[in-house]
């Protein structure tokens, strides 16, 4: 009897020590993702709001000039699914475990006190740069605390 109470007891501890390793994991990835997803778009944001221009935008990749006039790259790599920041041949990894990202550009509203934006022809017309990204992280090979969408339009006070 006493071996079988026993045994009920230590089923229930090892439950409830899986459940919290568990729970604890999933923690420490929300906060990770968390962390990286503010650090990545606080980065972005004040790169481009200081910026003098944009210089080239694909849908994976945007080109900015900075104000001291040098090149600045931001690069999503779908196949290893980040996203880095290039400068001066310095390249710091911003986002891991990034499933997608998209950056679009846009033209500014003509009309005062509207926040519509328009579909910009080419990079120089660019005034407003959209970008949004969905990022996750693992537990136990599943994924688990998906960042749905991080998505921003951030406008470029330099530019004309």
């Amino acid at each position: 009897m006493a071996i079988g109470i026993t045994g009920l007891l230590l089923l229930a501890l090892a439950s409830i020590s899986m459940l919290s390793g568990r729970t604890f994991a999933a923690f420490a990835n929300y906060v990770d993702l968390d962390d990286k997803n503010r650090i990545g778009m606080d980065t972005l944001t004040r790169d481009l709001r200081e910026c003098n221009k944009i210089t080239g935008c694909i849908a994976s990749r945007l080109d900015i000039e900075d104000s001291d006039g040098f090149t600045i790259t931001y690069q999503f790599d779908p196949n290893a699914a980040t996203l880095t920041r290039s400068k001066n041949g310095i390249t710091k990894t911003l986002l891991t475990g990034c499933d997608t990202l998209t950056f679009t550009i846009a033209q500014r509203n003509p009309v005062g006190g509207s926040y519509d934006v328009y579909p910009a022809a080419t990079p120089a017309t660019a005034k407003v740069v959209s970008v949004s990204w969905n990022c996750s992280r693992t537990i136990l090979g599943r994924k688990a605390n998906t960042e749905n969408v991080q998505t921003a339009r951030i406008v470029i006070r330099k530019q004309g």
